[in-house]
């Protein structure tokens, strides 16, 4: 017998339909003599329905009501889940994120996970019976709700997997795993039977979809083993877990890609302590996130410092720096460039092995593809190229690195 913790999405709990094949699937575990925790997301669509409603009786809603309002698309699904569970006759018991002991703090609709008090929980998976948590949510120390914000489900899953001592947590979604690239974009990716927490981290962080970081992160912190499947058939996942010896032998274990990225480059900065903190600073007061930074001292004794970002940030980014221009002297211009797609290789295994750069690049040269900034990690390879160009890159550096094949 084991103690599995399984999550389901919007889409997986999106109709009827689907509640009844979600019951199904979990009566089956029951049946083979498990004992299962399920946390849900609200129902596909339910959330932007909710803050349509919001919209409609006020201009600016207060998050903390806005709370309120959200965490009850959770509290919906979790009815339903357990309703169509107790009509297969399989025993089952619904809680909310605070009734599950799911204990918060921070900012309303943004809020962080302190701990969880799995009392509550266990006793019920004592007495034999399926729990069906909502997930989402959390209660702060004044008793009011607050919700995770944006993956907020699957960092609760990961968060009761960890409470509870479950056995695996599976992350059941409308993909079947984690592939060597975007199966949209490189027709032979290849789905990874396993993966590391920070290979995951560091394909998460640019533009894989499948996890956000901060659930990753929550799993590789506490030691939660977990698999990401599809909810939709019974096929095996991709397993994320710590690394281990083995794994050190794929040098590239996936590709990523992400588009709509801009340059924003400053020259003529005087070579003065403290031009970084002010540019950046500038940034980071219009709450403009950016990427990659490249700095280096030209020949002429100034200073260059170029970032990327979001494009949609790139208007805002330029009137941000505008009076910090203006501060630095008659010597500072700005140049922009918008059109970028952000290219980047990730895997455990450069870290034992050279010359993975110089292989990526090598491949791009060979089709054509020019690169512009290039940024590395310990175990991650990123460069731009021009956005119309980044699916052939995707395609040209998969190949390159075989990994459309099995590791021998």
């Amino acid at each position: 017998m084991a103690l599995i913790v399984q999550k389901y999405g919007g889409t997986s709990v999106g109709s009827f339909d689907r509640i009844r094949n979600v019951a199904q699937r979990v009566k089956a575990l029951v049946v083979d003599g498990n004992q299962v925790a399920v946390v849900v997301s609200a129902m596909g669509g339910v959330t932007d329905q909710l803050l349509a409603m919001a919209k409609q009786v006020s201009s600016n809603p207060p998050e903390r009501e806005m709370d309120v309002l959200l965490s009850t698309g959770e509290q919906q699904s979790i009815s339903l889940v357990t309703m169509a569970l107790l009509e297969l006759g399989v025993p089952t018991v619904s809680l909310t994120g605070s009734q599950a002991g799911l204990h918060t703090s921070g900012t309303h609709t943004r809020a962080r996970i302190d701990n969880i008090d799995a009392t509550i929980t266990n006793k019920y998976l004592e007495e034999g019976k399926v729990v069906i948590v909502a997930g989402f949510q959390g209660v702060n120390e004044e008793g009011l709700i607050q919700t995770l914000g944006r993956g907020g489900s699957d960092l609760s899953a990961i968060a009761v997997a960890a409470s509870v001592h479950a056995d695996v947590c599976q992350i059941l979604t409308d993909v079947d795993g984690v592939y060597t690239a975007d199966p949209r974009v490189v027709k032979d990716a290849r789905k990874l039977p396993e993966i590391s927490y920070d290979e995951l981290l560091e394909l998460a962080s640019v533009g894989t979809k499948v996890m956000q970081s901060r659930s990753v992160e929550f799993a590789k912190k506490y030691g939660v083993k977990f698999e990401v499947r599809s909810s939709l058939n019974n096929n095996p996942g991709t397993i994320v877990t710590e690394e281990h010896d083995s794994m050190e032998s794929v040098v590239i274990r996936g590709v990523s890609i992400e588009r709509s990225q801009a340059r924003v480059t400053i020259i003529g900065i005087p070579d003065e302590p403290g031009m970084s903190a002010r540019i950046l600073g500038a940034l980071a007061e219009a709450e403009i996130n950016i990427d990659m930074i490249v700095s280096n001292i030209a020949h002429d004794g100034f200073a260059r410092h170029s970032f990327t970002m979001h494009t949609n940030d790139l208007g805002r980014a330029q009137a941000a720096l505008k009076p910090v221009l203006a501060d630095l002297g008659p010597t500072a211009q700005i140049e922009s460039e918008a059109g970028i797609g952000k290219l980047s290789v990730v895997g455990i295994g450069m870290r034992s092995h050279s010359g993975v750069a110089a292989q990526m690049f090598t491949a791009l040269g060979a089709a054509g593809i020019n690169i512009g900034m290039i940024t590395t990690s310990e175990i991650k390879i990123s460069v731009t190229v021009d956005e119309v160009q980044i699916e052939d890159a995707a395609r040209v550096v998969h190949t390159a690195f075989n990994l459309d094949r099995p590791p021998a």
